[in-house]
């Protein structure tokens, strides 16, 4: 039997850390986003991030989870920040090696309406403000992305993106994270029971909202 691996398809501010926690709690080793010095005795891998870990393990090795071996979740893969700026769940190349890789890998894509997900990512340091629009991401050139239709309108492109590709498989489920049914449909995707089900990063949020409101008196 194959080994499962979960590969999360979600953009920033979708409720992944919620995900990786669920699926922590639920018994998977579990990288979101960045790999923390305390979850690997390999040093090159500490305080590294999921997405150039699987752009260098894709193009120098054939396989984006070559490096990540210890791993069996990947909730937040996508990174913009420090200079990097790498989104591995847009890029069907590097998808479909982990697909010929490894026959067991599921693919989740959490999702929200795009209205509020925008307005977390505008909420969320410096992210929808300043981070998105300066550089330029996969469906979105540099300069695009100050209104929040033009984000609307990238999240609902790749929203269409993961749908097209995973068309017709089994191997790709899309969930809303407002959903009550949404750790049920998690746990039977995945073939295992999920233990916790929550709102993780509240206190970051509300710190957020906080920092926005001062601002703005």
């Amino acid at each position: 039997m194959s080994r499962l691996r979960v590969i999360n398809l979600g953009l920033p501010k979708s409720g992944t850390t919620t995900l990786g926690k669920a699926l922590e709690a639920s018994g998977l080793k579990v990288a979101d986003w960045k790999i923390h010095n305390h979850q690997t005795e390999i040093k090159e891998l500490r305080n590294d991030f999921v997405g150039r870990l699987m752009y260098r393990g894709y193009f120098k090795k054939g396989d984006p989870l070559h490096f990540m071996h210890e791993f069996d979740a990947f909730t937040e893969i996508s990174m913009i920040a420090r200079g990097f700026n790498e989104w591995p769940q847009t890029d069907w190349g590097l998808l479909s090696s982990i697909i010929d890789k490894h026959p067991g890998a599921k693919f989740l894509y959490s999702s929200r309406p795009p209205e509020k997900l925008v307005d977390s990512m505008l909420r969320w340091s410096n992210l929808g403000k300043r981070r998105l629009p300066m550089y330029q991401v996969p469906g979105m050139p540099e300069g695009y992305g100050y209104e929040v239709d033009e984000l609307i309108r990238w999240i609902d492109g790749h929203q269409k993106f993961c749908r097209r590709v995973f068309e017709g498989t089994d191997s790709f489920l899309e969930y809303d994270i407002t959903d009550p049914e949404a750790p049920q449909k998690i746990g039977a995707f995945l073939g295992l029971e999920v233990k916790w089900w929550g709102k993780a990063n509240v206190q970051a949020e509300r710190i957020a909202k906080k920092t926005a409101a001062g601002k703005k008196s």
